[in-house]
């Protein structure tokens, strides 16, 4: 499971069930930590934080699993990769095989989809809108371009269907020149 939903009841438990059950569970960033432990004990599952978000975690739990490192394979083709950028933890999740093998990435809002879904973005605060650094927007697109993916999945029902991994690259080119002044002039 990918960033948990807060509500959890009777219904979806069976479902989930029935559906085969969750064998792990993986986070983005802190702001899916709300009812991780609820789902991690009543499916018997680990979760999986980075370590570096390690400080964002309110209900200790034997269930959670810190991981350290720059990418952590869960299982073949199933990674998660530490962009940091929104939370220094942030993490996307790669899914290889996804998308009839062309690939998938689940990036929570840590590369977010925009309005005009052949766009991302990228931000440190949302709710007040400070942008990320340019460098960090590099560092975070030179990570993505060796990753295997063709379409983006992110936190807010936003895809962009294909040239994913392209749509990162301009993007972030797009981001980085507005931030130094060479995108347009006011």
């Amino acid at each position: 499971m990918w960033d948990c939903i807060t509500y959890l009841d009777p219904q979806t438990i069976q479902q989930i069930t029935e559906l085969g059950g969750i064998q792990a569970i993986a986070l983005s960033h802190p702001h899916y930590y709300s009812t991780q432990v609820e789902w991690a004990e009543i499916f018997d599952v680990p979760i999986f934080i980075h370590e570096d978000d390690k400080e964002w975690v309110m209900r200790p739990s034997e269930k959670i699993i810190f991981w350290s490192g720059e990418s952590l394979e869960l299982h073949k083709g199933i990674v998660l990769h530490r962009l940091g950028g929104h939370f220094k933890g942030g993490a996307v999740l790669e899914w290889q095989e996804g998308n009839n093998q062309k690939g998938v990435l689940l990036t929570g809002d840590i590369i977010q989809v925009v309005a005009d879904r052949q766009w991302v973005s990228f931000m440190y605060s949302y709710p007040n809108l400070i942008p990320l650094p340019a460098s960090k927007v590099h560092d975070i697109a030179e990570t993505v371009k060796e990753l295997k993916f063709d379409r983006i999945y992110n936190a807010f029902h936003r895809v962009v269907k294909e040239n994913a991994n392209l749509a990162v690259q301009k993007s972030a080119e797009r981001y980085i020149q507005a931030l130094n002044g060479t995108l347009f002039t006011t």
